[in-house]
């Protein structure tokens, strides 16, 4: 294998040719960065929080593909993954983790905050151990909801060096909307899933799959809502969250037929709900009144 063809392969590992994940996790780490500073974020920190989303990420799905090394090959969507695939030996995957979850912390540590530090490696524990949860935990989407929203708490530990109870209410919004997305992209492996022994939500909520999604929505929004009025939001963020509604409606009428390809699509759409609530916060610093 070439040089190209190995980094070729080192870039499906960390997904970096499909960035939804990115996005997934990177609408919260917004939404806490614009809230925290109250529409203001320092650029660098802004800047540091960007690339430490990439980085994490990329780390994360790493970590997540060695972890499922051995019960991808059995499923027909993740068969051909560089790891299970035997393309990267399992070395390279843990060094490649490593180096990556190494470069996100060292650019936090130019940013002198000692709280911001300990989150950080709060965050990275929870990347590297979320894979493992599908092993013993009923609903491991919720864990996930915890690891995508940890940059909630850490933007406001980086403007202001302290964490606020509302800060940790957006976390569980977050959660709960981790919880939606994530269901309907397990309801796609479902099937898998169910011969191969790995626990989700899809399979716990089970013929109720549908309706415990929507109300993940409902929750979310219900949650964002009190956060938006205790911090005095205007009325841009409140046609923001109306416009996450609309998504979730649209979602709704993906996947009530629990068809795989319109469940992924309905997965891939959440970009628009995480989206639609950052505009809506951003635009609400904007306006007078």
């Amino acid at each position: 294998m070439t040089l190209t063809e190995r980094f070729s392969e080192y870039e499906k590992l960390m997904r970096l040719d499909k960035p939804i994940g990115i996005l997934l996790l990177a609408w919260p780490t917004l939404w806490g960065l614009w809230l925290s500073s109250a529409g203001k974020p320092d650029w660098v920190v802004l800047w540091v929080f960007a690339l430490g989303v990439v980085l994490m990420r990329s780390a994360g799905c790493v970590v997540n593909d060695y972890a499922d090394r051995h019960f991808d090959l059995h499923v027909e969507r993740t068969k051909n993954r560089p790891l299970a695939a035997g393309r990267v030996s399992e070395k390279e995957a843990l060094i490649l983790a490593a180096v990556l979850a190494l470069a996100a912390f060292l650019m936090i540590l130019p940013l002198k905050n000692p709280l911001l530090i300990q989150l950080s490696v709060a965050a990275a524990l929870l990347a590297a151990t979320y894979p493992y949860t599908k092993r013993f935990l009923a609903i491991p989407q919720a864990y996930l909801g915890i690891a995508f929203g940890f940059g909630i708490p850490m933007a406001w530990a980086a403007h202001l060096e302290f964490i606020p109870p509302v800060a940790w209410l957006l976390v569980l919004a977050n959660v709960l909307w981790a919880m939606a997305y994530d269901t309907e992209y397990a309801m796609v492996d479902r099937e898998d899933d169910l011969k191969i022994g790995i626990k989700t939500s899809a399979i716990t909520f089970g013929a109720n799959d549908v309706k415990a999604v929507m109300l993940c929505y409902a929750g979310a929004l219900l949650l964002l809502g009190i956060v938006g009025w205790q911090l005095h939001l205007r009325w841009p963020f409140w046609l923001g969250l109306l416009g996450a509604a609309g998504v979730a409606r649209y979602h709704y009428g993906l996947i009530k037929d629990r068809d795989r390809t319109l469940c992924f699509k309905a997965f891939l759409h959440n970009n628009w709900f995480g989206f639609s609530v950052f505009a809506g916060i951003a635009a609400s610093f904007l306006v007078k009144s």
